[in-house]
């Protein structure tokens, strides 16, 4: 097939000053993007700041042909998402992209996680992914165009060691469905990655392109193809959400069994065990496209097995 191209797009990739963001924003680049490079330049905790490796990634988009501006914004603010939003603006005119890319990660259990920590990953995550796709949806929308991609993280299945990090990368999987139903009659498609390569946030040496780690291949470049193609105008999806990293690519996706419907109007647990094994049932499965699709379809079953009268 032909080569995909970018040529007159232009993205924002967030914490593309290392690993993962900054193979996303390289790519872009590479393929025509004119990419606005944003990163903190926090530690993994998200302390400190320091606006050098924004600025190398962006000198190395330019060195190698390519278009690009540095922006140091912190994104888990309004303040610092508006002002990232209007440097692409003032740079390029427009936003036809956004990779929400930023995070924070630092390994921790339960109960030792607490409170304040757990909200310190929402208001990166989720809050930041929030705040700058809130101040580009209005471009988007006007333009009839857009293309989010989201990160999320197997994270998500659960792990005793990422209480925070796995709550709040599942706080930006809902978030990406959402957002991609409000997107549907506007030319926006919303997906999601779980990316899985050896970056420093990963606990990895590398943040380069060698992706020395305990998978096999798992160079942060592994997993910036899939996210081009989300990106990109032949997108084929919105409200997705796919694991790519190792070279190994695969839809993550939420579904549901058959179930059991109970024929008589009063429900005890008795009757929910008996029945068990036809709730956990994986044999015939769907998979709901929105909540509200859901809705309309959980109750057309329940219609459709009208209450029997007990003896």
């Amino acid at each position: 097939m032909e080569p995909l191209r970018f040529d007159g797009r232009v993205a924002i990739v967030t914490g593309a000053g290392r690993g993962i963001g900054r193979a996303h924003a390289m790519l872009l680049a590479e393929r025509g993007v004119r990419v606005v490079v944003n990163d903190l330049g926090s530690a993994n905790s998200g302390d400190g700041s320091d606006p050098d490796p924004a600025g190398r990634v962006a000198a190395d988009i330019r060195a190698a042909g390519g278009e690009a501006v540095a922006d140091a914004s912190d994104i888990a603010s309004v303040e610092g998402a508006a002002r990232l939003v209007r440097r692409a603006i003032q740079a390029y005119g427009r936003v036809d992209i956004l990779v929400n890319n930023a995070g924070i990660f630092v390994p921790g259990e339960f109960p030792a996680v607490d409170l304040p920590e757990l909200r310190r990953y929402f208001d990166v995550h989720v809050g930041g992914s929030f705040n700058v796709t809130r101040e580009c949806w209005p471009h988007m929308a006007d333009a009839g165009y857009g293309r989010i991609v989201m990160t999320t993280s197997h994270g998500i299945l659960g792990s005793a060691s990422l209480i925070a990090y796995g709550t709040a990368k599942g706080g930006v999987f809902a978030l990406a469905r959402a957002l991609s139903v409000a997107g549907k009659d506007l030319g926006i498609t919303v997906n999601s990655i779980a990316p899985v390569a050896s970056t420093r946030l990963a606990g990895g040496s590398d943040d380069g392109d060698s992706g020395r780690g305990t998978l096999d291949g798992s160079a942060p470049t592994r997993v910036s193809p899939l996210v081009a193609l989300l990106c990109h105008e032949s997108c084929p999806v919105s409200g997705e959400t796919f694991l790519a990293g190792g070279r190994r690519h695969a839809r993550l996706f939420v579904a549901e069994t058959e179930g059991y419907i109970h024929p008589e109007s009063d429900v005890t647990p008795e009757n929910v065990a008996e029945h068990w094994r036809e709730i956990m049932d994986e044999s015939y499965y769907y998979i709901p496209q929105d909540t509200d699709t859901w809705l309309k379809g959980y109750a057309e079953r329940i219609a459709a097995s009208p209450i029997v009268p007990s003896a």
